[in-house]
């Protein structure tokens, strides 16, 4: 049954005391009684009339009780549906909006530094732990160098036009010679001139297979693992993480599913996964336990909105992750302020 037909079969008595039920949860974290909820309905019901509604809302998969002399809990499916059709959308406040403005009101040219700021602000703000998804680097590359540090380990240096410069340490193939290493450097220079690491990739794949007789065996194989360095498999250091510890004010049972969580934010995995999930609509998007596939096993609810350059393109992510019972109708506005904000800050950019 989908959610529309769900919405349909409330009628008003059974709607107000499922968002009672719901709002009640996320406030407090603890299950709801029909005692409680009979002190705070506009329509004065008796608690045994209550609690037969909670049943039925329990019937339709929307509450769970714990126990069996709990109140209840609402399920995910209650959840999602109060979320997607329930939910109340409060304002940033003007003391938040303050806090994330100061983080991008100072003109400061790195743009790593920056969001760090955004982060550290946004896990402060909400309580929760922030994830920030910065840019890949555009500006077009200026040089490209391999250097040797040890028998099985090598830098690859790459250096754009507005003077930004990222190296990555890497296991080079095996016999490799200062000779060798300088080649690579020389034909990846020759090609990359004017590009962007994008666009080099792009070309390479097609000039590779044709040009390869004019490299020899050692310095074609360094070509291929030194740029796979900067494919959307590997590990990426995009993705800054602050607030951890804002996740550990959680019940005793849930502790081993945080160790889970701090594992998976800990390897920064699935990053390119992580901005995929905002590339379907340019909006905030909430994902509510299983629904969310990175973080899954914690059972954790994650808001994520994606930020954009001045060509309207995505180009990465603000979120926050916390528990399934977080104040979504204060957080959403913020992460899609904050997003909104790193996109018009970094779009008046250069590079």
């Amino acid at each position: 049954m989908n959610q529309e037909s769900l919405l349909s079969e409330l009628n008003d008595r059974s709607r107000e005391v499922f968002r009672r039920v719901v709002e009640t949860y996320l406030e407090t974290g603890e299950p709801v009684g029909s005692r409680t909820l009979t002190r705070a309905l506009s329509e004065k019901l008796s608690a045994a009339t209550v609690r037969n509604v909670m049943q039925d809302l329990e019937f339709m998969g929307l509450l769970d009780s714990p126990h069996a002399s709990a109140g209840r809990l609402p399920s995910h499916l209650g959840l999602r549906l109060f979320v997607d059709g329930m939910m109340e959308i409060d304002s940033v406040t003007p003391t938040d909006r303050a806090a994330i403005d100061q983080t991008l009101g100072n003109d400061d040219p790195d743009t790593g530094l920056l969001l760090d700021r955004v982060s550290t602000a946004l896990s402060s703000i909400t309580r929760g732990a922030s994830l920030v998804l910065m840019p890949k680097h555009e500006a077009p590359i200026r040089h490209i160098e391999f250097v040797s540090l040890a028998l099985d380990r090598a830098l690859v240096v790459l250096v754009f036009a507005d003077g930004h410069v990222e190296n990555r340490i890497f296991t080079p193939p095996p016999g490799q010679t200062p000779s060798s290493m300088r080649e690579a450097g020389n034909f990846l220079n020759a090609m990359a001139e004017g590009k962007t690491l994008a666009e080099l990739r792009t070309h390479l794949s097609r000039q590779i297979a044709d040009r390869r007789r004019e490299l020899d065996v050692l310095a074609a194989e360094l070509v291929e693992s030194g740029l796979a360095l900067w494919d959307g498999e590997n590990v990426d250091p995009r993705l800054i993480v602050r607030g951890r510890a804002n996740l550990l004010d959680r019940e005793a049972a849930d502790l081993d599913r945080i160790r889970i969580l701090f594992d998976d934010l800990e390897r920064k995995r699935d990053i390119v996964e992580f901005l995929e999930l905002t590339e379907r609509g340019d909006g905030v998007r909430i994902f509510i336990g299983s629904e969310n596939k990175l973080f899954s096993l914690s059972g954790s609810a994650l808001v994520v909105s994606p930020y954009m350059n001045a060509d309207r393109k995505i180009v990465g992510a603000v979120g926050v992750i916390g528990p399934t019972r977080l104040n979504y109708g204060r957080i959403v506005p913020i992460v899609d302020y904050t997003a909104q904000l790193v996109g018009r800050v970094l779009s008046g950019r250069k590079g």
